[in-house]
């Protein structure tokens, strides 16, 4: 099954749907009965996005206009804001190819920007050689009436250092999956996420990580907190193969629902076929603790400020492990106007 396939052949049955284990929370093909035409070139400018001002280079792809290719040659730094931007009914799909040469270091500033109930697909490859570094930060702000996938597939080296951090306010449905191949060798990787949803969103974080080789590292965070009828959704998986030994592994995902009809769907996995490794996992589901809600009202806190103010220490964990402080402090802004909303 293959969001692509099917806008290229306009086939709803070659959509995911719920018979899929991986998709069995963000049903496409139950959702979506007829496929809508191709989405219409864009005319006009796009206004400035949320990290135009802190890279040196902008690269936009709009209703799926063209194959986007970044390259950093060996040695050097790179500021690119990567924006996936969708206009209108239609629908689109996309690729972006990413090659982080041998000590290059690459700053990644992707977002999705939507308006109109369109449908699109994008594909990354990203692509890191011996002692590359990469920090990808999306910040994914879809239409209320958007379907996006972002599929991204990450390939480490020896000595390499990938960072990742997705912030979503989520969409009519929206799937942020990254899929890591990690070969050890002392290569890191750091998978968050934080997603803040309301009304009826529909947020989908997956990842699946593969540790193939001796001494690879992995962390990961995500948070949540979601409201209305709105529905977060988290998938991690780590596999750890045989002869994978030395691999220090840990995964946490944690949410708070904040009313009755808001749902939170969470699958950790641990895949281990090898010894002498160091992995766990984490998992929790609850509501903000009253407790300190009560303790911050006897101190003259209106309860939406002391809510307000829970919830953004709940995600500010994971906020502040984002490395760039200019970055850091736009999602915290993003994510405080989420919470007060």
């Amino acid at each position: 099954m293959s969001v692509t396939a099917a806008i290229r052949d306009r086939d709803v049955t070659e959509l995911p749907s719920k018979r899929d284990e991986d998709w069995r929370w963000t049903d496409l093909r139950g959702l979506i009965r007829i496929l809508p035409g191709p989405s219409p070139a864009f005319e006009g400018d796009l206004a400035v996005g949320p990290f135009d001002e802190l890279v040196t280079r902008v690269v936009a792809i709009v209703n799926g206009a063209g194959e986007a290719k970044i390259d950093v040659p060996a040695g050097e730094t790179a500021w690119v804001a990567l924006r996936i931007v969708s206009r209108g009914d239609g629908a689109h799909a996309a690729r972006v190819t990413i090659n982080v040469a041998a000590g290059a270091r690459l700053q990644l500033f992707e977002t999705y920007e939507g308006e109109g109930g369109y449908l699109s697909q994008t594909t990354l490859a990203i692509a890191l050689a011996e002692g590359a570094s990469v920090e990808r930060l999306v910040l994914a702000a879809d239409s209320p009436g958007g379907v996006t996938v972002s599929q991204a597939e990450v390939s480490l080296a020896a000595k390499s250092d990938f960072a990742q951090t997705v912030a979503t306010s989520g969409g009519r449905r929206q799937r942020i999956e990254t899929r890591v191949s990690h070969p050890g060798g002392h290569a890191s990787l750091r998978l968050d996420g934080v997603y803040l949803l309301a009304d009826k969103a529909h947020a989908d974080l997956t990842t699946v990580v593969t540790h193939d080789g001796l001494d690879g590292v992995t962390e990961q965070l995500t948070k949540g907190v979601v409201r209305d009828q709105a529905r977060g959704v988290f998938q991690g998986r780590i596999v750890v193969a045989e002869g994978a030994d030395g691999t220090d592994a840990k995964m946490g995902h944690h949410a708070l629902i904040l009313s009755e009809r808001a749902e939170v769907d969470a699958k950790p996995e641990l895949e281990i076929y090898a010894d002498d490794v160091a992995c766990a996992h984490g998992n929790t589901v609850g509501a903000l603790d009253e407790d300190a809600l009560f303790y911050a009202r006897q101190r003259g806190m209106p309860e939406a400020q002391a809510r307000a103010l829970l919830t953004e220490a709940f995600v500010g964990q994971v906020i502040d492990r984002i490395d760039q402080d200019e970055a850091r402090e736009i999602v915290r802004a993003w994510a405080a106007d989420r919470l007060r909303a």
